[in-house]
């Protein structure tokens, strides 16, 4: 399974967070400040290696606190 970012809310996130393509995992490059962003919104999908290639996504949500 690969993963990939398809959507961040708000765009500027999209150079605050890196997934790990292989894993999954999710993982900050920088900090967060809630003064701001409040929360950002991070849509993930899952891509396997069938024939055809079947797809899954889901949305992350990362509250600001």
């Amino acid at each position: 399974i690969t993963f990939s970012v398809s959507t961040v809310f708000p765009p500027e996130g999209l150079s605050l967070f890196r997934l790990n393509a292989k894993t999954g995992g999710i993982r900050l490059t920088g900090a967060l400040d809630f003064e701001d962003v409040h929360s950002y919104e991070i849509e993930i999908e899952a891509t396997d290696q069938g024939n055809p290639p079947l797809s899954g996504d889901c949305k992350v949500v990362v509250e600001v606190v």
